[in-house]
């Protein structure tokens, strides 16, 4: 072995071909990178962000029910259809409940009298008829009967009111009185329908008797 100390040997240069193809591999990358980047989409800003996929909803579940919203007001609906047909059918009994037990005698008594009656009777001019809003009867069908003694003798009055339908055809018939009205004196009957608001009926003078 000779007396020359042993020198470490050089390090290897990598060649200038190598270290250009590394940095062009290097750029390639960070465009590849950058281009990912922008194909996953922004909010205009530069950042990135996913967006969710949406789900569609699992009709599975649905129950074919209504919305329990819609089912209350259906609910509240029928209720207040309900209580407004039974306060007017309340309405209309106390309409009628409103005539009194001598009136109704009254109107038996002009039954009675008019039953031969022919033709129209002798005291059609002293009759006139009104009708009463059906707001105030409960949605019945009623009209005043005016009876007026025209005389000057105290007298007694029968009237027959008709009631027909659109066609002219009688329907239903009514009876009211009035008794010992002095001379000039006025009565005011009232004859009420018990058919249906539909078809409207037309109330008319049939026969008017005074005796």
């Amino acid at each position: 072995m000779s007396g020359k100390s042993a020198r470490a040997p050089k390090a290897t240069t990598p060649p200038r071909r190598a270290r250009a193809r590394t940095a062009l591999t290097a750029l390639l990358l960070a465009v590849l990178g950058a281009t990912a980047l922008t194909g996953c989409g922004g909010d205009g800003d530069g950042s990135a962000s996913a967006r969710p996929t949406p789900t569609p909803p699992d009709t599975a579940s649905f129950s074919g029910s209504p919305a329990p919203g819609l089912s209350s007001l259906e609910a509240s609906a029928r209720e207040r259809a309900s209580a407004a047909a039974s306060s007017a059918s309340a309405r209309a009994s106390e309409f009628e409940a409103s005539v009194s037990a001598e009136v109704k005698r009254a109107n038996d008594a002009a039954q009675e009298q008019l039953k031969d009656v022919k033709g129209r009777g002798n005291a059609t001019a002293d009759v006139s008829l009104t009708g009463k809003p059906r707001a105030d009867t409960g949605n019945l069908l009623a009209v005043v009967v005016a009876i007026t003694n025209r005389t000057d003798e105290t007298a007694s009055y029968a009237v027959q009111v008709d009631f027909r339908d659109p066609d002219g055809k009688v329907v239903e018939t009514r009876f009211v009185g009035a008794e010992d009205l002095e001379p000039g004196e006025r009565a005011e009957p009232v004859a009420i329908s018990r058919k249906p608001p539909e078809p409207r009926l037309t109330a008319e003078i049939a026969k008017a008797q005074r005796y």
